[in-house]
């Protein structure tokens, strides 16, 4: 990895011809890293039926071997950005993305599958907080808010790209046709970047190894007890000891953190009430829309008849609103100020995840998706205020952090949001045999626990926002 040199000043639209360029590559670089989160949900039944034969634990290790080498590596990942400069941490991170993406398509047993998500992972750990710790230090601070907002919208319409994408390669290509597509994706952004994007200043700050590990260690624990809460149960002796464990590394993360000179991730900094407000309202903002797409395909495919394909392009439309939302967002923050245009996203998406717990197998297509669209329409408001509140509380020579910070409270908010739905709709109905009936059913209930739990959660964030 070559360092950046130390001495060049922070580039700015005005100063570097390249800005707008740079913002449409990052946000790119962003949604297609989301988008293979999403797409790989599809490609569950193909997996499942190959002749991999994968047992059951397997299938979720393959599914979530991503998200969790994603999760726990996106905060040390910031910090090497910091630490070594950005341009070079974000063409590793794509070449792994690209090479683990590969290796999977290229697999032909279940350990290599496994190992090629968790190099990808790994590599989009890498990436991710560079593309927006980037911007953060060539776009100049007035436009700020505004690439924020662009780069928000593309997170979340590359998840649900990921999905239209992810269900026309599986109906027409066997399940290694997603890796190809996503790791010639991977390499081409990786050429596009090393050709176009700017290098920036280093941070040339110790690295903290032992934060690393406890970090990674308290997400692993959290995540392995969502994960495995809904097989083994919730009050098993595996799960709460999971959550235990995580609970535990974390005190002992903080009492290390606040004895270490340079911390990977200071835990001062929530002290910061834009840290605190954006974490919490990250977390249940991406909770309530990934229990929102776990189910939108299979309720699709199972009270409407549609194929993959078909499925992946009906979510299409939701894409739109979340874009128009989130390019609205600043204005209305100019105008409003945070607090209310956060209340107001938070409205959106508690009302639209609300009317969910009312569709059945016989609600029409154009009612059904006005229920997603409302929900991301919140979203893209909400979201461009929280993330930027955490980026600007922080200093510039901390984007990398700031931005690995987003990254965390999105993966572990999306486990939850899955963890959430997948307990609520049960072994039974959340089957490719499950009825039309009994999927809506348990739909129904899942949604209204969740849209009560994202709206105390979010009475808290609101509070926390000045």
């Amino acid at each position: 990895m070559k360092r950046e040199a130390v001495t060049a000043p922070p580039a700015t639209p005005e100063s570097h011809p390249r800005g707008r360029e740079v913002l449409v590559l990052m946000s790119l670089c962003a949604g297609t890293l989301q988008a293979m989160a999403a797409a790989m949900n599809l490609a569950v039944p193909s997996i499942a039926h190959s002749t991999l034969h994968p047992s059951p634990t397997a299938l979720v290790w393959i599914v979530d071997a991503y998200l969790i080498a994603f999760a726990c590596l996106l905060i040390p990942g910031g910090a090497l950005a910091d630490r070594f400069g950005r341009k070079g941490v974000l063409l590793t991170g794509l070449g792994l993305f690209a090479a683990g993406s590969l290796v999977a398509a290229l697999g032909g047993s279940v350990p290599v599958l496994i190992a090629g998500r968790l190099v990808a992972g790994a590599g989009a750990a890498l990436a991710l907080p560079v593309t927006l710790g980037l911007l953060m230090l060539v776009i100049a601070p007035p436009a700020r808010p505004q690439a924020v907002a662009t780069w928000t919208s593309s997170l979340a319409v590359g998840g649900i790209l990921g999905n239209v994408v992810g269900g026309l390669v599986l109906q027409f290509l066997p399940w290694q046709g997603l890796f190809w597509v996503f790791g010639t994706a991977g390499a081409l952004l990786l050429a596009l970047t090393a050709l176009r994007a700017p290098r920036t200043p280093r941070r040339p700050t110790p690295l903290d190894a032992p934060g690393s590990v406890l970090l990674a260690a308290a997400i692993v624990a959290l995540l392995n007890g969502l994960i495995e809460g809904r097989e083994r149960g919730w009050t098993s002796l595996w799960v709460l000891g999971s959550f235990a464990a995580a609970a535990l590394i974390t005190v002992v993360y903080v009492l290390v953190g606040l004895r270490r000179r340079h911390p990977l991730l200071d835990p001062r900094v929530f002290a910061l009430r834009p840290v605190r407000a954006g974490t919490l309202g990250v977390t249940v903002a991406f909770a309530g829309a990934f229990a929102m797409f776990y189910v939108n395909a299979q309720y699709l495919t199972v009270a409407h008849g549609y194929s993959l394909a078909l499925a992946g392009c009906a979510i299409a439309p939701i894409a739109v609103a979340m874009t128009v939302a989130s390019r609205r967002s600043t204005a209305l923050v100019r105008r409003l100020g945070a607090k209310r245009v956060v209340a107001m996203g938070f409205t959106a998406l508690v009302g639209g995840l609300a009317a969910f717990s009312v569709v059945d197998s016989h609600t029409p297509y154009p009612l059904y998706i006005l229920c997603p669209s409302l929900a991301l329409a919140g979203l893209g408001l909400a979201l461009p205020p929280l993330s930027g509140g955490i980026m600007t509380a922080l200093p510039p020579d901390r984007a990398g952090m700031g931005s690995g910070l987003n990254g965390a409270a999105r993966e572990v908010g999306s486990a939850l949001g899955v963890a959430a739905m997948g307990t609520a709709l049960g072994t039974t109905a959340a089957g490719t045999g499950a009825s039309a009936a009994a999927l809506s059913a348990a739909m129904d209930s899942g949604f209204r626990v969740v849209a009560v739990a994202v709206a105390l959660a979010a009475v808290l964030v609101v509070r926390w926002i000045d």
